[in-house]
């Protein structure tokens, strides 16, 4: 059985993890050596509409995981270890709470015709490897002749960036003069982490996704095999002190997939593709509706966080980023250990023939004519549900109406194929509030699934109630 690599997905100008308008949660806890996970949280903003209608479940911001009473100010030594390196925040502030850390604004921000910069970190502090063949560190941290370049060297050019990370990493973590060894004091440990690398066969059972289970399944298997081929027993000290066991490898590919952040940078007149691990602004969580981009000022070579331009900010309100646009949630949990209940790109994959006219459904939303930034958050039931839309041919409301039924009857023979319902998974959280990490994503993930799926059932009951012709 081959075992399966990550997708690597390109952050474009603006990037997530979770966030109360906020996006998702990264598991940033400070770990005892080593450790991390996403997080995410997402609030749409409110759509005046000129036709009085229920509140549709899907549009609604999750509740609140976390007051501001539980987050606390981020331990000094974080700010720093950096501030004497270079890096440099501006009018935000590092905060930990249960679900790891985050930024947030230290103050109000007025909204400006050009994005303003709120964090610069110099490329002395990240870690970076060229995408491509030959590879290339960004700074060159690896000497001349060190068995970790030639393992780095061993790995698949087009699939194995994670691993080459992970490696780099574990390395900068044994270099006492590396900046890495420090920072790593404030990374999640493997008990903080979502990742589902770190989950036991029985926390993937948890996820009712036989795909997704195998793919994580396999995923586990590509690493320990990597770590069994480089770290055998013949290996150097040197090499050998950087993971002496699979779980610290793991782990550190765990942080990898995580917290890479793919870009194009230049140094000099070089152009390079590079996988990234960015501190700091790697702190940032994910959202669907960010207030953040990430930039690459090549004249200093550091990378900024921006505020996006015309965006308000009050103070208190998390800053975040998109982590991956566009993607399903088994995607995000994949690569982040994470996953949402209001992602619009989540699909269901309908296999019947009923189809509902398409300009209709959006009608009783009153939604068409929405500015871009609305649409795709606004339409996520008509994205993934079958429609049909021809012209000037109007819709036969006994024909809507049989397809609506058909299509809700095949929504509730997916619901009854899951082991158990949303309630009951909304209960098993709350009776363990000590669960594992994983344990308790993969209950989340199964979840958010159902959600999804009855929301479309409730947008169907809408608009049989309220076809507008």
């Amino acid at each position: 059985m081959a075992a399966s690599s990550v997708p690597l997905h390109n952050i474009s100008g603006c990037f997530t993890y979770p966030r109360r308008e906020r996006g998702y949660n990264h598991g940033h806890g400070r770990g005892d050596g080593w450790s991390p996970t996403p997080r995410a949280s997402n609030r749409l903003r409110p759509i005046n509409a000129s036709v009085e209608t229920p509140p549709f479940p899907l549009f609604q911001p999750p509740p609140l995981q976390q007051s501001p009473s539980q987050l606390e100010p981020a331990d000094p030594d974080f700010y720093k270890i950096g501030y004497v390196r270079s890096m440099r925040a501006y009018g935000i502030e590092f905060k930990e709470g249960p679900d790891g850390f985050g930024v947030y604004a230290s103050k109000d921000v007025e909204p400006l015709r050009r994005a303003r910069m709120i964090m610069e970190i110099p490329l002395e502090l990240m870690l970076t490897i060229r995408q491509k063949l030959p590879w290339m560190f960004f700074p060159d941290i690896v000497p001349i002749g060190h068995p970790i370049f030639d393992i780095i060297n061993s790995t698949n050019a087009e699939t194995d960036w994670d691993l080459r990370l992970a490696c780099l990493l574990l390395y900068a973590f044994d270099r006492d003069d590396n900046f890495w060894q420090l920072y790593g004091d404030f990374l999640p440990s493997a008990d903080e982490c979502t990742s589902l690398l770190l989950a036991t066969d029985d926390d993937l059972s948890q996820l009712q996704d036989p795909n997704l289970t195998l793919t994580m399944r396999n995923q586990q298997l590509r690493a320990l095999e990597f770590w069994e081929k480089n770290w055998h027993s013949g290996v150097p000290l040197k090499v050998k002190r950087l993971a002496r066991d699979p779980e610290r490898f793991i782990w550190a590919v765990s942080i990898a997939q995580s917290r890479c952040i793919n870009m194009q940078i230049r140094i000099g007149a070089l152009v390079q593709d590079a996988n990234m691990l960015i501190p700091y602004a790697d702190m940032l969580n994910h959202s669907f509706q960010p207030n953040c981009f990430l930039h690459w000022r090549f004249k200093d070579r550091m990378v900024e966080v921006m505020i996006n331009a015309g965006r308000r900010i009050k103070k208190g309100e998390e800053l975040t980023i998109n982590y991956m646009s566009g993607q399903q949630n088994h995607m995000l949990m994949q690569r982040y250990g994470f996953s949402s209940s209001v992602n619009s790109w989540d699909i269901i994959p309908f296999s019947g023939n009923a189809r509902i006219h398409l300009d209709s459904f959006l009608s009783v939303f009153n939604i068409s004519g929405l500015p871009e930034e609305y649409y795709h958050n606004i339409i996520a039931a008509a994205r993934t549900l079958p429609t049909w839309s021809d012209g000037v041919v109007p819709p036969i409301p006994s024909m809507e109406r049989k397809a609506v039924k058909e299509l809700q009857e095949e929504c509730q023979q997916m619901l009854a194929q899951f082991p158990t319902t949303s309630e009951q998974d909304r209960k098993l959280l709350d009776s363990m509030p000590e669960a594992r990490r994983t344990l308790e994503t993969a209950i989340k993930y199964r979840l958010h699934r159902k959600l999804f799926i009855e929301k479309v059932i409730q947008a169907l009951d809408i608009y049989q109630e309220q076809i507008l012709f």
